[in-house]
């Protein structure tokens, strides 16, 4: 009995609904396998919030009165031009909800699961950090779809009141979309960064103001834009090369962001560097080819390798600052297939050659852009600014490393400490050589004093000197030797990095 009950269960469990094909039902079903469940957990999970309904609620009443104020201030003219003026309001009303709501409450979804620790039950699922992550952060676009759905029809509104155009519509809801995309990304990574009270309650502080600055900075960015091209935007080749550069930052940051929180909740056996430094050496590649592409549509000029040379080596420095500070040594699985040039494996070794690579790499082909420029004759001192800031990094990355690594004790090891101490040498770096050329009345003259200065170092070295037949206030050979410092520490550096691994393993 038993074996012909079975199949009639099976038989009764997989017929369809009625009204609905087997064909129709099984793909809906296959989909339902292929979809995050926990998407729709969160989905259903937000849609019950008293803060959806009261935010969705507002939101439309402020579209309405909004709407039925530009109703009666319009209809009795046979010609207006509010159209922008319009827009701008609605986009308001829906950024206090994208800009804001959205990623503080994604923010707040990863932090109470760490806090109430129920994270550890979500990775009982199966799902691993990534797919959790991944269906939080799509549970909250929903949400945001959602909202955008209701304003959409009165932000179309605004077009048919004249004074703005439907391409620069598209262009602020375009990069409006990516921009919130970022923030939540932002969020959900700034919930992993702390594990203490204490540290939950200074990162949750830091994230309000940075919705807030951010908030106000976009409102600000779209006021321009409307203004200045709502109702006659031209399609000219700068202005799309920059919305091209900002869309790649949004997009690539959006990426590396979301690689290093799924890294941070990854855990220690597992290979959790290799996506997020992959994520880094794809950024950096794919923007030296961007940035050159832009370079050669632009007759060559050295503004732009001179000016990313600059932004990209200070966001290296800044991505060296956790790259570079992984801790000692790997977990005994991933030490059989680690090789010296496994620059994606854990650990600080192969995270301080990966920074120092990257580093000294984008100088140089910045520098080699600069050469090759036709704009100026200054594309020497631009180039020697850009590999100064370079050397700069390693240089004070390496002693970050060697003032917390050096030690057998591990008081200053963590990595934690060791990014304490990286700000630190660099401010100390940055302000006590200008204290003392005040102190020994050397100003105008401290060139040499300020050749270790990350800060006043990098100027000086991009500075023309009208008394000087070159017009190079800095020689290229004091770059020659900040070039060998900069070597010397980062050599030495590798070396206890290797011996503090070695030991670790040992143990």
């Amino acid at each position: 009995m038993s074996t012909q009950a079975s199949p009639a269960s099976g038989a009764t469990e997989s017929a369809p609904s009625p009204g609905v094909p087997a064909m129709t039902s099984g793909r809906w079903e296959r989909w339902g396998d292929r979809l995050n469940p926990l998407v729709v957990k969160e989905v259903r999970q937000g849609l019950r919030t008293r803060i959806f309904w009261v935010c969705f609620g507002l939101l439309l009443a402020a579209c309405l009165v909004l709407s039925l104020i530009a109703f009666g201030n319009t209809h009795d003219s046979t010609y207006t031009r509010e159209g922008r003026t319009y827009f701008f309001s609605f986009f308001v009303c829906l950024a206090l909800v994208h800009f804001g709501v959205i990623p503080f409450n994604a923010y707040r979804s990863l932090a109470r699961e760490r806090e109430d620790e129920t994270w550890s039950l979500l990775l009982l699922t199966g799902l691993g950090p990534r797919r959790i992550l991944r269906g939080k952060v799509a549970s909250f676009l929903v949400q945001a779809v959602l909202y955008a759905s209701a304003v959409g029809p009165f932000l179309l509104f605004s077009y048919f009141l004249n004074g703005i155009d439907l391409p620069t519509i598209l262009v602020v809801l375009l990069f409006g979309g990516a921009w919130m995309v970022f923030l939540t990304l932002v969020s959900v990574c700034a919930a992993t960064l702390a594990d203490s009270r204490m540290g939950r309650a200074a990162v949750r502080l830091a994230l309000v103001g940075v919705l807030v600055v951010t908030f106000f900075q976009s409102l600000t960015l779209t006021y321009v834009v409307t203004q200045e091209r709502g109702a006659s935007f031209t399609f000219d080749r700068d202005f799309f090369l920059g919305l091209g550069a900002a869309f790649w930052l949004l997009v690539s940051e959006g990426w590396l962001v979301f690689e290093t929180a799924v890294a941070r909740l990854s855990l220690v056996t597992e290979d959790y560097t290799r996506h997020p430094r992959r994520a880094l050496v794809v950024q950096v590649v794919l923007t030296f080819v961007g940035m050159t592409a832009m370079w050669w549509l632009v007759d060559r000029k050295d503004d732009i390798p001179g000016v990313m040379g600059i932004l990209g080596g200070l966001h290296l420095i800044f991505a060296s600052l956790f790259v570079a500070t992984d801790v000692d040594g790997q977990s005994r699985p991933l030490r059989a297939g680690t090789r010296p040039w496994s620059l994606f494996k854990p650990g600080a070794l192969r995270g301080f050659r990966l920074s120092v690579l990257l580093l000294l790499g984008w100088a140089a082909g910045c520098a080699v852009l600069l050469w090759f420029s036709e704009s100026s004759s200054g594309n020497l001192r631009v180039a020697m600014s850009v590999m100064a800031l370079a050397l700069y990094g390693v240089l004070y990355l390496s002693l970050a490393l060697l003032l917390g690594r050096m030690p057998r004790s591990g008081r200053f090891a963590s990595p934690v400490s060791v990014r304490l101490l990286y700000v630190l040498v660099g401010v100390l770096a940055a302000g006590v050589p200008p204290l003392l050329a005040v102190f020994l009345n050397l100003e105008g003259r401290d060139e040499l004093l300020n050749l270790l200065n990350p800060v006043l170092g990098t100027m000086n070295f991009g500075k023309y000197d009208y008394s000087d037949p070159s017009g190079l206030k800095m020689p290229p050979e004091l770059l020659l030797c900040v070039a060998l410092v900069a070597l010397l520490a980062a050599f030495a550096t590798d070396r206890v990095l290797a011996d503090r691994e070695r030991r670790a393993h040992q143990q």
